[in-house]
């Protein structure tokens, strides 16, 4: 089953730009992937809600709420990498990734994973591989 794998960044959207992006994820899911976060990136959230300034850790709060209440599965990675370098190793052919990393979206791409991104601070789309 495909998976669609959210980016810490990804899931700071909401009270960023007021974009409810579980809605947006639902509107565009293509063949009805499985919305699923890393462990690192849950360490990541958790991270920022200690040490980020108060917008982020507002963001940071609202985003492991959602997942909690959204039920997302948390796949545990066995790598050692950065969460960006974990997660180019964890999506496989057919997987998309949410983010809006810059550089994380340039290693998708050489990797040919699905991107899903904010356009226009306002909805999301997938953008080309």
């Amino acid at each position: 089953m495909p998976k669609i794998i959210l980016d810490t960044n990804f899931l700071l959207i909401p009270i960023q730009f007021n974009v409810d992006i579980f809605a947006e994820l639902d509107r565009i899911n293509p063949n009805n992937a499985e919305i699923c976060v890393l462990d690192l990136t849950m360490q990541e959230l958790n991270k920022i809600k200690e040490t980020g300034n108060t917008q982020d850790k507002t963001a940071a709060k609202v985003a492991t709420g959602l997942i909690k209440q959204k039920h997302l599965k948390v796949v545990r990675s066995s790598f050692k990498n950065s969460v960006d370098d974990t997660i180019v190793e964890t999506a496989q052919k057919g997987d998309f990734v949410a983010t809006q990393d810059k550089g994380l979206k340039q290693k998708l791409k050489a990797k040919k994973i699905g991107i899903i991104t904010l356009k226009d601070k306002s909805h999301l789309i997938i953008e080309e591989k």
